[in-house]
């Protein structure tokens, strides 16, 4: 059985965020996509256009000190033009670590990533490692 191309497309995110492959992620977003993350740390809120999504990485990377990697589980096709993605994430963060199953909603328009919703197992715990907004 062939994998969805919207499956597919979400795939090659993954891959392209964990290789820290910036280039790759521009070419799967539009140029008004728009990333929502959930609760209060200096990271969520909603995150309008290629520029200030791949800008938002870059940082979430930085504050991991690179130690930042996420395991696809799985990625569902509605065959409508979303996609479920599941995952766990790890990362570092001074003397602190997580690791959290989450997921995130994207929507595809035109075969490109139009918005994406993220969803955490535990908001607050997710919150205070971040850190609090500025």
């Amino acid at each position: 059985m062939s994998e969805h191309p919207d499956s597919a497309l979400v795939r090659r995110g993954y891959d392209a965020f964990n290789k820290g492959d910036m280039a790759t992620l521009r070419t799967l977003l539009t140029a008004d996509c728009i990333h929502h993350i959930p609760g209060s740390s200096r990271l969520s809120g909603h995150y309008k256009g290629q520029d200030n999504i791949l800008e938002m990485y870059g940082e979430r990377m930085e504050l991991a000190g690179g130690s930042l990697r996420v395991e696809l589980h799985g990625a569902y096709p509605d065959g409508r033009g979303h996609v479920m993605a599941v995952h766990k994430y790890y990362a570092e963060r001074g003397d602190r670590g997580i690791e959290m199953p989450g997921g995130l909603w994207f929507t595809i328009v035109g075969g490109k990533i139009t918005d994406i919703d993220e969803c955490v197992q535990d908001i607050d715990e997710t919150d205070a490692f971040w850190g609090p907004a500025g």
